[in-house]
């Protein structure tokens, strides 16, 4: 086996070479061979070192292969200081990317260069934890508090122009790596520069401006979130104290997010990222090639859809019912484009070059006759759709995908409005489709594997998460929605009202609750919902029929200015609407319910008890593959906490066995609602939790 690390030597240079792919990942035999390389470089003539990386970037942090496992020595920490230690002066050559222990790595060297385009950052928070090898220390030693503070309570890495302006690196290069390095190298020598070890500058000076402005940026954008916290109090230890002491700090504060509830649910979010998408089923199975797509309709669902595929490069055939409706859907998206050049995702150049030469609308679906993959965004009816279908299957060519958007409808019976059901799948958007991240995939019984296959590799295209789903009302999240918010209509009988519903599930990390969510997506789709199932309902059911006062009083949420709550001015943000509160007052009245007290820690137990109970349902049921699946769905589709790290995984925190007691405790009153989950009672039975069942295929 080739050695991750080599060492050789140009004249009067020593190259230090990680090169362990993918992503030069920080692994145990990488330290060694790192220290290794450090002392034969002090022991030879070379008098000056470039630590460089292979392949496509200097180095990617920590192996992730050995979360969760006791360090090894020489651990990260140890290697970063004796690189610093070196007798010898060692330059960090970076290209591609330095980000975590990377970057700790170019810290501990006495000087750094960076190629353009590099990434430089510090991302540990984004995992509940913070740099633990240094970063918290050397960081502000280089750049000052308040970009230290920056970089590392956001986690957001940098480019090369910011890290040379604020002294992270000391010169941008040219050509590659080791050319870069070694022409900074070869300039050092002549200008007799000796070793500047980081750790050795002076203590950053303290900034309570800085540390001020962090604080407000943490309580608007990280509420509720331990690890920022920890690693603003880790950099301002660097003002404090000397390098040793410092050092210390912020070994004791990154031991404390260790034992952390967040950082194992941040960890549990960051893995099930990458594993989401391994499914055996497409193992090894070629994805057809797509290039061009067709969407049919052009609301705000299928312009953000046609948005999200231009942006990708992809080349986008929209078709609506007449010429109005296709120049409206025209002006959305280009609102759409413009949107993404204001926001530096795309320069104006490619906008109109993306606008005149790869987006087209019609009125005819024979304009997708050579597309290769269609998406419906219409109106959701069975019937609608089932049209829509049928007139895709008679001018599509042979191999082309048949995707439909719907949010609950039975993709098998979509399927079989055509001749082709193998080529039929769902590809289940959610709005705004050119933002949100989530793709729900929805396999239907005859899709075929490569259709599957195209539908996950269409995904990556887009930069989203595609979790495969079965068929069934709702599919993984509009199911398990149902129920939650089932939970949430049962409290607000028993005497909760909407808006502490709403205070209490943000309390908990939402993004936002149940019924301010209601006034976003608009009063009419619960209630079109409610009409669709109307026949089939259980009579034990509960039915919000102050929802449907609201509905038949016009107040739609926030479309219409009123629904749940009173939005001044077009204002996203309501007030709660006193009149609601009469309409529920009503509905206790009808029903016989005398209201009671409803604590807020009861209303998070119950309506996420409600939401784990239907998540073991979908994964026992087979609708969702793995309890990881029913997780990513949720987090990034449906506002739940990342560092809680969704609700199987919290329900694993928090343990199944006093779940399914509160669960049984309740069904003796709610039978119909509070009936355990099969598999919840095998998993409790057997001693077992949820993420047992994440590897399995």
């Amino acid at each position: 086996m080739t050695e991750p690390v080599r060492y050789e030597t140009e004249g009067e240079i020593a190259l230090i070479t990680i090169d362990n792919p993918p992503v030069n990942a920080l692994g145990h035999a990488v330290r060694q061979g790192l220290v290794a390389a450090i002392e034969r470089f002090e022991e030879d003539d070379a008098r000056i070192a470039v630590l460089l990386g292979a392949g496509r970037l200097f180095l990617g942090g920590a192996d992730i292969s050995e979360f969760g496992k006791p360090p090894q020595d020489p651990w990260l920490p140890e290697v970063v200081n004796r690189i610093e230690d070196c007798t010898k002066p060692v330059v960090a050559a970076i290209h591609g990317a330095a980000l975590g222990g990377g970057l700790e790595v170019a810290l501990g060297c006495h000087y750094r260069v960076a190629l353009p385009g590099t990434k430089l950052g510090l991302p540990e928070v984004t995992l509940g934890i913070l740099p633990g090898a240094g970063g918290t220390q050397r960081t502000p030693r280089l750049t000052g508090m308040a970009k230290a503070l920056e970089m590392i309570t956001s986690g957001v890495p940098i480019g090369p122009d910011d890290a040379l302006a604020s002294g992270l690196i000391d010169r941008i290069g040219d050509g590659d790596a080791p050319s870069a390095g070694i022409a900074f190298a070869t300039d050092l020598l002549s200008d007799g520069a000796e070793r500047r070890p980081v750790g050795a500058l002076p203590r950053p000076t303290a900034d309570a401006e800085a540390v001020a402005a962090t604080e407000a940026t943490l309580e608007k954008r990280a509420r509720g979130l331990v690890a920022p916290q920890h690693a603003m109090r880790a950099v301002i230890a660097a003002s404090e104290h000397d390098l040793e002491a410092g050092l210390a700090e912020e070994r004791r504060l990154f031991n404390e997010l260790m034992e952390t509830p967040q950082r194992e649910g941040l960890i549990h979010a960051f893995f099930l990222e990458r594993k989401v998408s391994q499914l055996p089923e497409i193992d090894g199975v070629s994805p057809r090639e797509v290039g061009h797509v067709g969407v049919i309709g052009g609301g705000t669902m299928g312009a953000g859809i046609a948005t999200a595929a231009l942006l990708s490069g992809l080349r986008v055939t929209l078709i609506e019912r007449d010429t109005a409706a296709a120049d409206k859907a025209r002006a959305t998206i280009e609102k759409n484009l413009a949107g993404a050049v204001k926001r530096g995702k795309l320069a104006e150049d490619k906008r109109d070059e993306i606008l005149s030469d790869a987006f087209a609308t019609g009125t005819d679906h024979a304009a997708l006759s050579d597309a290769d993959l269609a998406i419906e965004a219409v109106f959701e009816s069975m019937e609608v759709k089932r049209e829509v279908f049928e007139a895709l299957d008679a001018v599509m060519k042979p191999g082309a995908i048949l995707a439909t958007n719907t949010s609950y409808l039975d993709v098998n019976e979509i399927a079989a409005a055509t001749k082709r059901p193998a080529d039929v799948i769902g590809l289940h958007f959610f709005s705004p489709a050119h933002v949100m991240k989530l793709l729900e995939v929805v396999v239907a019984d005859q899709t075929a594997a490569d259709v599957t296959a195209t539908a996950f590799a269409l995904a990556k295209r887009l930069r989203k998460i595609a979790v495969r789903a079965g068929v069934c009302d709702g599919f993984i999240g509009n199911r398990m929605l149902s129920h939650y918010r089932g939970a949430a209509d049962r409290l607000v009988l028993m005497g909760a009202s909407p808006f502490q519903i709403d205070r209490a599930l943000t309390e908990f990390g939402f993004a936002m609750g149940p019924f301010a969510v209601a006034d976003l997506a608009g009063l009419d789709i619960g209630f079109m919902t409610r009409e669709r199932k109307a026949a089939t309902r259980d009579r034990r059911d509960v039915v919000p029929t102050w929802a449907d006062e609201l509905y038949h009083l016009g107040r739609l949420g926030q479309k219409t200015g009123r629904g749940y709550y009173i939005y001044e001015d077009g204002a996203r943000g309501g007030t709660p609407d006193p009149e609601v509160e009469t309409l529920i007052a009503k509905a206790r009245e009808d029903a016989g319910i005398t209201p009671r007290e409803v604590t807020d820690d009861e209303i998070v137990r119950r309506y996420m008890a409600a939401m784990v109970n239907e998540g073991a349902r979908v994964v026992g049921e087979g609708i969702a593959r793995r309890p990881l699946d029913v997780d990513a769905v949720k987090l990034f589709g449906y506002g739940f906490p990342r560092y809680r790290g969704g609700p199987m995984k919290w329900a694993d925190m928090q343990g199944l066995d006093g779940l399914l007691g509160d669960i049984r405790a309740w069904e003796a009153n709610d039978p119909f609602f509070w009936a355990p989950a099969p598999l919840l009672e095998t998993l409790v039975s057997d001693n077992r939790n949820f993420d047992s069942l994440n590897d399995r295929a």
